[in-house]
């Protein structure tokens, strides 16, 4: 079993693991083993236990990495037993019993909310279940203000639906409470207010990273910080 932990990291809501390929070839440069598996965006009960079913089949460490939407299942699968650290990443830091709904509504709405538009998906045996994804036009200002346009149209056309239930889902657990966490903070974010990522972040007493005029897309526009980060983590996990 390798003692250098696996970076395991999970994407948020209208991206796909895709959007880590820059945090992956940085940590891949320096031989730190890395996993991005594809997040299903259903439910956090079962996106969680679903990660949390890939770190524990991985030997050895895990370190999971959590961005936006991810950040609420990191803190449910993280209590997997092989994992040995958190790292919120743009995040929502849920507390056991808490919603993204509930969070978010302790600050003032940033303007994804209101840009969101409805789909719906075939659910087996019940009525079409609701997702949402953000609006094309609005997408490149709210998601990713920091990367070139030409990038955020194709992005925008690739983004991947939240079923709309996951806002309403409490938190099972919080694994911030036994394992050590670490946060980097968008403080240009316009798709979660980064109070929201701020409070978070304290209430788990997670060691804290800011980063000045990083859209929620930081993983795409500024992926060596974002791996800088990483790379700690693991060594001080290692």
């Amino acid at each position: 079993m390798s003692t250098t932990p696996t970076v395991l990291l999970v994407h948020g809501a209208f991206a796909d693991a895709g959007s880590w390929s820059g945090v992956i070839a940085e940590l891949q440069s320096h031989g730190i083993p890395v996993l991005a598996p594809s997040n299903p965006l259903r439910g956090l009960a079962s996106d969680a236990a679903y990660i949390a079913s890939v770190a524990a089949q991985v030997d050895g460490p895990v370190v999971l990495v959590g961005h936006s939407y991810g950040g609420a299942l990191i803190t449910v699968a993280g209590t997997a037993e092989n994992v040995v650290g958190l790292v919120y990443v743009a995040a929502y830091v849920l507390e056991e019993g808490e919603s993204l709904g509930e969070l978010q509504g302790r600050f003032p709405l940033s303007p994804l909310v209101s840009n969101l538009k409805e789909w719906t998906y075939p659910v087996e045996g019940a009525e079409p279940a609701v997702e949402v994804t953000i609006k094309a036009e609005a997408y490149p200002e709210i998601f990713a203000a920091d990367v070139p346009a030409s990038v955020t149209k194709v992005l925008a056309a690739a983004q991947r639906p939240l079923a709309a239930g996951a806002f309403e889902e409490t938190a099972t657990a919080a694994a911030w409470r036994t394992k050590p966490s670490w946060a980097l903070v968008a403080a240009a974010d316009q798709a979660i207010n980064p109070e929201v990522e701020r409070f978070g972040a304290k209430r788990a007493g997670a060691t804290i990273t800011e980063l000045e005029g990083a859209s929620h897309a930081v993983a795409v526009s500024r992926p060596k910080e974002v791996a800088e980060l990483i790379r700690d983590v693991v060594r001080a996990t290692s």
